[in-house]
């Protein structure tokens, strides 16, 4: 696995959940990101309206992690985000088909070029990183993404130390968060709760928690 691509996936998260409530472009929000294969060096963010879901008009985004040689910061993916919801695709091309019931769009590379951040985008990263300080800490487990699938059903994309690739456990945010979130590092290693879920590329395995 290739751990700069999966820390990336997993700075990107970290800031988009502020997303998930706030527009960042218009009246769209941030309803999931979904870590692909580190090999693919890119990352889907499904936007839509504040109350949707899968079922009801979200589109996944496929954007390359890197600009050149570098990868893109998580403020500059945000800008990325920003342009390609505000510019319209002139290639009928990047239309890539369907993921998880959701239209998939490849994000031309070249809107990375032009994307830029705002002067709020530049206080934002003074204020949050002011509130959340650099760590080489990593957190186990450690969040790649989220998809919000249902009103009350919400799908992680964890990644956890002993455990190879990506676990998806749905939990339900009107459940008993305190004892989930308590609970959620040694309950996402019980080999007996793991299953395969089929039609979900982005992960290795899930779990349902759903009724913890």
């Amino acid at each position: 696995m290739n751990e700069d691509v999966v820390d990336q996936q997993a700075e990107i998260t970290r800031l988009l959940i502020y997303y998930a409530q706030v527009p960042f472009a218009g009246a769209s929000c941030v309803r999931g990101v979904l870590p692909t294969a580190p090999s693919s060096e890119s990352i889907r963010v499904v936007t839509g309206a504040q109350n949707a879901y899968v079922s009801s008009g979200l589109t996944a985004h496929e954007i390359r992690l890197r600009s050149g040689e570098d990868f893109l910061t998580a403020y500059e993916v945000v800008a990325v985000l920003r342009a390609s919801h505000t510019s319209p695709y002139m290639v009928p091309s990047v239309r890539a088909g369907t993921v998880l019931g959701m239209p998939l769009i490849q994000v031309a590379p070249s809107v990375a070029e032009t994307a830029v951040e705002s002067p709020t985008d530049r206080a934002f990263v003074i204020l949050r990183t002011l509130v959340h300080p650099y760590t080489e800490v990593k957190p186990d487990p450690r969040l790649l993404g989220f998809l919000c699938r249902e009103p009350d059903l919400l799908r992680l994309y964890v990644e956890t130390e002993g455990t190879p690739g990506v676990t998806a456990v749905d939990v339900r945010p009107s459940g008993a968060l305190t004892a989930l979130l308590a609970a959620l590092p040694s309950v996402i290693t019980e080999e007996e709760r793991m299953t395969v879920d089929e039609i979900d590329p982005h992960a290795s395995r899930a779990i349902d928690l759903t009724y913890w």
